[in-house]
């Protein structure tokens, strides 16, 4: 089954090009014009990612994001016009995955998104059951789901990767651009906040005291690791 993605951008050229290029690598694509024709897409139909633009009138792409984020977890790539770096950190901080800078190559896109599916299946069969138990963890990597002392934690697509990846190597220390390579694929080529924003969203989610963690730990100069209690 072909994967279905909605495509957010306020020009016209360039939606009905992106949406000519993705369909040629067999994707089912809708698109939508500004903040609130995305927002009644993404809630009336189900995708596998979204493509989200965060200069749109009526509701800009950030809001979008936020409203989205509120009720799932479908993979965002925010497209964001060259130099607005305040942008691209406020988009990962509401859940975006990823983020691609305008003007961009559009297979570089395509990489993004192969490596967001990538990552989606690569850990299905970590375990014979799909179900990993570490401290009061239950991680289920064919439902991508997990619970903290029986209650189920919300995390995007790449925030189950990063928890997924560091809680199945306990005390192992991986530096920021190894996280870079590892979750966002070979393609990535893209600013180490980007791990940063991710671990502290993951903390703020997992943790009693984000501030003061018990579970992912920072090794001052050198990367993130899971620790075991």
């Amino acid at each position: 089954m072909a994967y279905k993605l909605l495509v957010v951008d306020d020009e016209p050229i360039l939606l009905k090009g992106l949406k000519y290029s993705l369909e040629q690598e067999t994707y089912e694509i809708d698109t939508a014009e500004d903040g609130m024709e995305a927002l009644a897409k993404a809630q009336s139909n189900s995708y596998d990612l979204i493509i989200l633009d965060l200069m749109l009138p009526s509701i800009d792409g950030l809001e979008v994001c936020k409203r989205i984020r509120e009720k799932s977890m479908v993979p965002i790539i925010i497209l964001t016009a060259k130099g607005e770096d305040t942008s691209k950190i406020l988009g990962l901080e509401y859940g975006a995955d990823d983020y691609l800078t305008k003007p961009f190559n559009i297979l570089e896109l395509k990489a993004r998104i192969k490596a967001i599916f990538r990552r989606v299946h690569i850990n299905d069969n970590v375990s014979p059951t799909n179900i990993i138990r570490i401290n009061d963890f239950t991680i289920n990597t064919l439902g991508r789901k997990v619970n903290l002392a029986d209650i189920e934690i919300n995390l995007t697509a790449k925030e189950f990767d990063l928890l997924l990846l560091l809680a199945t190597n306990p005390g192992k220390v991986y530096s920021r651009e190894e996280l870079l390579e590892i979750i966002w694929g070979y393609e990535y080529f893209g600013d180490l906040r980007t791990v940063d924003v991710h671990v502290r969203r993951l903390r703020e989610k997992i943790e009693k005291n984000s501030s003061q963690p018990e579970f992912i730990l920072t090794k001052w100069g050198v990367g993130y690791y899971f620790r075991v209690k």
